[in-house]
Formats: C-alpha cells, sequence, structure tokens
C-alpha cells in the first residue's frame, strides 16, 4: 500500500506543478484560476492522504483506508482537463501528467477499496 500512495503522490504532484507552473497553456483553463491556488489545491488534496496514513497509524485501520482511497480518487479528478479541451489540444507533456494522475490514482483507490472490504469480511468472519 505504501509504493501505491508514493506512486500517486509523485504523479499527483507532478500533474499539479506541470499545471501551476504552465497554468497560461493548459486550453480554457479558467481565468481566475492561479498558479498559488492550484498548489494549494495539491497540498489540501495531500492532506487527506497524509491524514489517512496517520489515522491508520493511530489503529484506526478502517477510516485510515477510506481516506487513503479518498485521497486516491482525487487523482481522477484530473480528467476533468478534457471536458475543457480535446485530448489533441494539450500537450504531451501535459497528457501524461493527467493519466500518471489518473492511473495512479485509480489504482490506489481499488486496492484501498479491496484492502477495506477484506478487512471488513475479515471482522464479520471473527464475531
Amino acid at each position: 500500500m505504501w509504493v501505491l500512495v508514493v506512486v500517486y503522490f509523485i504523479a499527483s504532484l507532478a500533474h499539479f506543478a506541470h499545471n501551476a507552473e504552465f497554468i497560461a497553456f493548459y486550453p480554457n483553463m479558467p481565468a481566475w484560476l492561479t498558479r498559488e491556488q492550484v498548489y494549494l489545491a495539491w497540498l489540501a488534496i495531500t492532506c487527506l492522504g497524509v491524514a489517512g496514513l496517520f489515522v491508520a497509524r493511530l489503529g484506526l485501520h478502517a477510516l485510515g483506508v477510506l481516506l487513503v482511497g479518498a485521497y486516491g480518487a482525487f487523482g481522477l479528478d484530473g480528467l476533468a482537463h478534457y471536458t475543457l479541451a480535446l485530448c489533441s489540444e494539450h500537450t504531451l507533456a501535459t497528457n501524461l501528467t493527467i493519466w500518471a494522475e489518473a492511473a495512479s490514482g485509480l489504482v490506489l483507490m481499488v486496492a484501498s477499496a479491496l484492502l477495506l472490504a477484506r478487512r471488513i469480511g475479515y471482522r464479520r468472519r471473527f464475531r
């Protein structure tokens, strides 16, 4: 699970950093959105993942896994870029960062859901 969290963290940081640094080149981005706001959004999302890891470390494993899964689910939000412009209107680097974040977030979310389901099933079996 740690590996998946780290992979998603790196992919998410790469996408948000690319988005922030090249925001003027992302097609049809809202004019009000600034570089700083992009970094703050990334920080807020990352805090959700950190909170999940912290809560799990405190022994609240189900809640921790749920929060980490939600953290991964935010990776799918990068696909919203394609509601503003077609894939072909983005640069190769933009598409790569979007898809890396979305794919790694999806894997983290699914792995978290499976781990949570297994944990819940295990508890029910031994009650």
